[in-house]
């Protein structure tokens, strides 16, 4: 797992930030200060392409749909396939929340 070598004492901290935020207005005001607008608008765009591919959407379609770039869309996929089932454990528990 790749994670074993960023684990550490900061990223920890920032994790246990991020939980620790109560709702959809502390999570923006937050990332606010935290990020850049364009590095909020490029993860919310990997967690659509995330999204989009998993319900079976062309690269096509999510290019046209999201503006990501293909080289986007591979590695999201690439995630998908063989990643840490991350972005699957926040689609199904963002869905769970929508219902």
């Amino acid at each position: 797992m790749q994670l074993d070598k960023l684990k550490g004492k900061e990223l920890d901290q920032l994790f246990h930030a991020i939980l620790s935020l109560k709702n959809i207005e502390e999570c923006y005001t937050f990332f606010d200060d935290l990020c850049t607008i364009n590095e909020m608008k490029s993860m919310a765009q990997r967690l659509e392409v995330a999204r989009m591919l998993s319900e079976g959407f062309t690269y096509n379609q999510i290019e046209d749909e999201t503006g990501a770039s293909t080289a986007t869309i591979s590695r999201v996929k690439r995630c998908l396939n063989y990643g840490n089932d991350g972005y699957q454990l926040a689609l199904d528990r963002v869905q769970q929340i929508g219902k």
